[in-house]
C-alpha cells in the first residue's frame, strides 16, 4: 500500500463522490486516479461498517482509509441498528480504531435531538480525550422555508465560535450558508483539522459542485491551506450522480488536479517564502 507523504496535505476521495455506486467503486476509482486515500461515509449499508471488507478494499486497491464520516445524516438514523447518536459515534470510533484511520467527521445535533445537543460540545471533547481520536465537527447551514431561516442544528450550524478542538470545513456548506469561508479558515487557525472540498453557488440547495464550477474561493482557500503548514486531509466530496462513467472520472480527476495544484502553490519555495509569507 502506498504511504502518503504525511508532511503534506493528503487529498482523498469520499465514498459519497461515486454515489450511487457502492463503496468498493470509490476505492477502485481512488487507486486508478491517484488519490492518496479514501474517506468512508458510514451508512446503514453493512459494508461501510465491516472492518474485514474495508481492510480487504485497502489491500486490493492499495489506498488507505484516512477518515470516516460518522452516520449523523438524516438518512443514517438507523445505522448500527440504533437511533442513539452517542452509541453510533462510539461504534464509529471503534471502527476507526480497528482500521487505524486518524479522524472522524461528524455533524452537530439536529434541533430535535435535544438531549444529545445539551451535552454535545462537552461530550465530543471527552470522547476525544478518552478514545484518543480526532472528532472534527463539520460546518452546516441554516435550513430555509418560505423565505425564512429555520434553526435545524444545535447549538448552531457554525462550529467556529464553539469550543470544538477540531473542525471540518465544507466549502459547499459554506456556500449554502452564505458564509465567508476564508474568514472561517482564518478564525479557526490550527483547529481546522479536515476539509471537504466542493464548490457551491450560494443556492439554498447543498450542491457539492466540482471545485471551480461555483462561486466559492476554492483555489485561494487551498493555497492558503498549503501555506499554513496544514498536514491534514482534504477529502473531495462532490456530486457526480448525474455524470456517470467517463464524466464521473473526468470530474474526479479534475478535482484531484485542482486540489493538488492549489495546495502546492501555497507551499514555501526553496527560499522559505510562499505566496502568503
Amino acid at each position: 500500500m502506498t504511504t502518503p507523504d504525511a508532511a503534506r496535505p493528503r487529498v482523498t476521495l469520499s465514498t459519497s463522490s461515486v454515489y450511487p455506486l457502492k463503496v468498493e467503486a470509490a476505492f477502485e476509482t481512488a487507486a486508478r486516479l491517484g488519490y492518496d486515500g479514501v474517506e468512508v461515509m458510514v451508512l446503514a449499508d453493512p459494508v461501510t461498517q465491516d472492518v474485514a471488507r474495508l481492510r480487504e478494499f485497502e489491500r486490493t486497491y492499495g489506498v488507505p482509509i484516512l477518515s470516516l464520516h460518522a452516520p449523523t445524516l438524516l438518512v443514517t438514523q438507523r445505522a448500527y441498528g440504533t437511533t442513539d447518536p452517542w452509541v453510533k459515534l462510539d461504534r464509529t470510533v471503534d471502527l476507526a480504531k480497528e482500521i487505524g484511520c486518524e479522524s472522524i467527521v461528524l455533524h452537530p445535533p439536529f434541533r430535535w435531538q435535544r438531549q444529545y445537543a445539551a451535552g454535545f460540545v462537552e461530550g465530543v471533547a471527552r470522547m476525544e480525550r478518552e478514545r484518543d481520536i480526532v472528532l472534527a465537527v463539520e460546518n452546516m447551514f441554516p435550513w430555509r422555508a418560505g423565505g425564512r431561516e429555520v434553526k435545524a442544528y444545535l447549538p448552531t450550524w457554525d462550529p467556529v465560535p464553539q469550543a470544538y478542538r477540531h473542525v471540518t470545513l465544507d466549502l459547499s456548506h459554506a456556500a449554502t450558508a452564505r458564509s465567508d469561508v476564508l474568514a472561517m479558515q482564518a478564525a479557526l487557525g490550527d483547529r481546522l483539522a479536515h476539509v471537504h472540498l466542493a464548490d457551491g453557488s450560494g443556492s439554498f440547495t447543498d450542491e457539492h459542485l466540482v471545485p471551480g464550477r461555483g462561486t466559492q474561493p476554492c483555489g485561494e482557500f487551498l493555497t492558503r491551506l498549503g501555506a499554513s503548514g496544514f498536514t491534514g486531509v482534504v477529502a473531495v466530496e462532490v456530486s457526480t450522480r448525474r455524470g456517470g462513467g467517463a464524466n464521473r472520472d473526468a470530474d474526479l480527476a479534475g478535482s484531484l488536479e485542482f486540489a493538488r495544484t492549489h495546495l502546492e502553490a501555497g507551499r514555501p519555495g526553496d527560499d522559505g517564502a510562499g505566496p502568503l509569507a
